[in-house]
């Protein structure tokens, strides 16, 4: 029997991909999407993306969806206190496996594992440390499509958001961009491809500027304000 497993499903290219993959090698019975909602807004957490487009993709996928709305700035204790009691609920049901999509930031696995190890489950990262330009090209090559939903405004400026990922887009990206935004230089909404029986219908909204302010440094300064632009999709 194939132990039990939730995906951690963030709407887009990297979560699709791994996956897909995970559903090919077909080592666990994948039985939840666990996705992080901003309970104010009814949105992805980072990605901006409506609910009504998220349980879209659910529906396509043929997988159900346990949503896990955060205050709109939790903080560490909140967080924690919300996935401790998603976790039991989860455990709950015989899942004994967490899948993310995760890449290459070791602090962020290493904190995984250990929140996991911490409740007796274990953590799976089926496209860990594979390179990011070959994962993008795999990702087109497969057919899967993608747009992309939030910049951050550090690294990309607005003429980025609500693009579609392709060749262009990634010719487009300057040389020290990450061609999966793994350092959080985008993020994106996926709408298409081998693991969705039909496709994601929704139409592009307008781009907003949104800010949110950095960390205080040590003497009490504070820089200019982090600048993200996120592209509105409207369910169809």
């Amino acid at each position: 029997m194939k132990p039990k497993a939730l995906f951690n499903w963030s709407s887009g290219k990297d979560s699709a991909l791994a996956l897909y993959t995970l559903l090919k090698d077909d080592q666990y019975e994948v039985t939840t999407l666990l996705t992080s909602i901003n309970q104010e807004f009814q949105r992805i957490s980072m990605h901006g993306v409506h609910v009504s487009l998220l349980e879209q993709q659910a529906s396509s996928i043929s997988i159900p969806l346990v949503k896990m709305e955060l205050p709109k700035e939790p903080s560490m204790e909140e967080y924690q206190k919300i996935m401790s009691t998603t976790m039991a609920e989860m455990q709950a049901q015989d899942i004994t496996h967490s899948i993310f999509g995760d890449i290459f930031l070791e602090d962020l696995r290493q904190y995984r594992e250990e929140q996991l190890n911490r409740i007796g489950m274990k953590a799976v990262f089926p496209l860990w440390k594979q390179n990011t330009s070959d994962l993008i090209h795999e990702f087109l090559s497969l057919g899967f499509k993608t747009i992309v939903t939030c910049v951050n405004g550090i690294y990309l400026d607005k003429s980025f958001a609500g693009r579609i990922i392709d060749q262009q887009f990634l010719d487009d990206l300057p040389e020290n961009i990450d061609p999966c935004g793994e350092n959080g230089e985008f993020h994106t909404f996926t709408f298409d491809g081998p693991i969705f029986k039909h496709p994601i219908q929704f139409e592009i909204g307008e781009t907003v500027m949104k800010t949110y302010p950095k960390p205080k440094t040590e003497t009490g300064d504070q820089d200019e304000d982090y600048i993200f632009w996120f592209c509105d999709l409207i369910s169809k």
